[in-house]
């Protein structure tokens, strides 16, 4: 089928790349997941205090919170390839770090690099949205969380074997570092030539060679000297590189500051924030409210992992049902997810707390599928990686609020923090439908003038 052919062209082993990058995602949570658990741990056997604890896990996202942003728009003036390889590696150094830590000191020197540089899963979506069509993004991305999903379950599994072995903590986190370098070769071989899917549109009937003929004439006309890197992102070559890396890193976030993404921001934030109050007390809640034990517990949060996973699987064909109208879809399961948080809040058996835990763990999978489809459907192909670090740093505001305020609504009900939850995403839910309706008279006025 020729360049200009009513389907869109397929890069060779396309299937295969993908797979290989779900092994990344997948190893990337299992390794960190083995370890974040024991964290806590390991800082009071070495004498630190509950409060230090939390000031070393505030300072891990203080630190996401600045450099999500930078590291994303960092890939797309670079290249993915050449980014992912620098954070997988330099975080695998920052956990071999914590694996000879024998002080509250050297734990924290350990966590700073992990907190600038731990964006394993922000450039994987960055890269997975660069190789499909839009029409595949829902398909691809819903199996790019259930792998993640996956590694997060089994990791905690794991380590707390290891952890009961003498010197387990430190073994623990050898085996990270090792992950991670192990991630690292596995995206040092992967075919550069694949990185960047270009939708038949963009073609207009050209092949390779006159894509890159068109950008040669294109740099002649401007009279500047650019570069192709891997993942298909046009770079400008300076005698001073990493000057003007910096300069083009400023322009594409102050792009992003001025541009008209802040509503779905601000539906990120909400649904975020209201997540994260569900789950802030979740153990605690259930043990007050119905008196189990907390094996039960675990078993219910195991429970409520799976269904993640599995209906990330199921996350694309649920898009198709809806003609891969995301933002339909994202509303939808933003009211599911608020209704299962004022049922929960307000349950009396333990059997309508497993039925919220299903229902929760499908719509809140959805829903961040959803908004990571709405956000890319805004932006080019080249501002990818700025936007997914944007959206991190705007998740990362929601972690440092959610604590404080659940021990705030704590103090009124056990079951504050749901109820709240349901508070935040009903608003989220009227932004939305706010939204929907503004597009929709848009859309109307454009056909009006047809």
């Amino acid at each position: 089928m020729g360049w200009g052919g009513g389907r869109p062209v397929r890069v060779p082993g396309h299937q295969p790349l993908q797979q290989w990058l779900y092994l990344v995602a997948f190893l990337d949570l299992f390794g960190v997941s083995m370890v974040v658990p024991l964290l806590s741990r390991h800082i009071k056997l070495l004498g630190g205090s509950s409060t230090v604890t939390g000031l070393i896990g505030s300072l891990y996202g203080l630190l996401q919170l600045f450099s999500s942003i930078v590291i994303g728009s960092w890939s797309d003036v670079v290249g993915r390839q050449s980014i992912l390889l620098v954070t997988l590696i330099l975080s695998g150094c920052s956990y071999g770090l914590l694996g000879i830590s024998t002080s509250i000191f050297l734990v924290i020197l350990a966590r700073i690099p992990t907190g600038i540089f731990k964006h394993t899963q922000t450039i994987l979506k960055a890269l997975l949205s660069d190789l499909v069509p839009d029409h595949e993004r829902p398909h691809v991305m819903g199996r790019f969380c259930a792998a993640s999903s996956v590694g997060f379950i089994l990791g905690p599994v794991i380590s707390g074997y290891l952890v009961e072995l003498d010197g387990g903590f430190y073994s623990t986190c050898f085996i990270c570092c090792l992950i991670f370098f192990v991630n690292a070769g596995v995206v040092w071989q992967l075919p550069c030539k694949e990185w960047l899917y270009i939708p038949t549109k963009e073609l207009h009937s050209m092949t390779e060679n006159n894509c890159e003929n068109m950008y040669t004439t294109l740099c002649k006309e401007n009279r500047k000297s650019f570069d192709t890197p891997s993942n298909g992102v046009m770079r400008l070559q300076t005698s001073d590189p990493l000057w003007n890396q910096c300069m083009s890193v400023c322009q594409k976030i102050k792009g992003l500051v001025c541009s008209n993404l802040w509503d779905i921001f601000l539906v990120r934030f909400l649904m975020a924030l209201a997540n994260l109050l569900y789950f802030s007390n979740f153990g605690l809640a259930i043990e007050e409210r119905f008196n189990v034990p907390p094996r039960l517990i675990g078993y219910l949060i195991s429970y409520g992992g799976i269904i993640g996973s599995l209906s990330g699987y199921i996350a694309g064909s649920v898009a198709r049902l809806y003609n891969n109208k995301t933002f339909l879809l994202l509303l939808h399961s933003s009211i599911l997810t608020c209704c299962t948080m004022v049922v929960y809040s307000f349950a009396t058996s333990i059997t309508v707390i497993v039925l919220c835990t299903t229902v929760f763990g499908f719509s809140t999978t959805i829903g961040r599928m959803c908004i990571t489809d709405v956000e890319l459907g805004r932006v080019g192909k080249q501002a990818r990686g700025t936007l997914m670090g944007a959206g991190q740093s705007v998740t990362a505001v929601a972690r440092i609020l959610a604590p404080v305020l659940s021990g705030l609504v704590q103090e009124v009900s056990v079951c504050g923090p749901p109820r709240l939850g349901a508070g935040l995403a009903l608003l989220a839910i009227l932004h939305m439908i706010s939204i929907h309706s503004k597009q929709c008279k848009t859309t109307e006025a454009k056909a009006k003038l047809q």
